[in-house]
């Protein structure tokens, strides 16, 4: 599920030429304050992955609670990151993370993308121009994938708006779904197929 509570993004939408390799995707011309691009998160990214990871605010509709050790932190990378089949840190031009966004797979046909954001970066754009980066480049990096879905907490509208803007279709909302941090939660569910526009 998206793991990130998204303030609204006013960006304006252009057209982005894209250039990606197994391991990296950015965009040239993004419409954003600042540019982007996704590469493999390391175990020396520790101490930017504690800034969100450590944040209640950005924790809030995530499946796990902020961090509260370094310690932790290096645990989840090399345990949950580092082994992950398709996990990219968003980074500013300087190259350090500012969130993640990933693609689990779900079955052979199906992924669900997920992303977190440092809330310094909220309102900003940067949420959507990640996952439009993914959105555009997933399917011919996995030919295999007919569906790229997202769920999301019926409260969390910051994250639905991202997927809105860049296109995801909103299919319904899944009720009594899942059960985050000890309640049980309505999700709304959106999908993005490779026929899809991208806006």
């Amino acid at each position: 599920m998206p793991q990130e509570e998204t303030n609204q993004e006013n960006s304006k939408e252009s057209s982005s030429e894209m250039e990606i390799d197994s391991w990296t995707i950015k965009s040239e011309k993004i419409q954003t304050a600042q540019k982007i691009h996704l590469r493999p998160m390391t175990l020396s990214d520790i101490d930017d992955f504690m800034v969100w990871a450590t944040d209640s605010n950005v924790t809030r509709f995530c499946t796990w609670e902020p961090y509260t050790s370094r310690e932790a932190g290096i645990a989840f990378i090399n345990d949950v990151v580092l082994p992950h089949p398709w996990l990219r840190a968003i980074c500013l031009d300087n190259d350090r993370p500012i969130g993640s966004i990933s693609v689990t797979p779900v079955d052979k046909i199906r992924g669900e993308i997920g992303y977190v954001l440092g809330s310094k970066y909220w309102g900003k754009g940067i949420a959507t121009e990640a996952v439009r980066l993914v959105a555009a480049e997933i399917f011919k990096e996995k030919p295999e994938m007919e569906r790229l879905e997202a769920l999301v907490d019926v409260d969390n509208v910051g994250s639905q708006k991202v997927l809105e803007k860049v296109g995801f279709t909103r299919e319904g909302v899944m009720r009594k779904f899942m059960c985050l941090k000890g309640n049980v939660r309505d999700m709304v569910m959106f999908s993005f197929l490779p026929s899809d526009s991208l806006h």
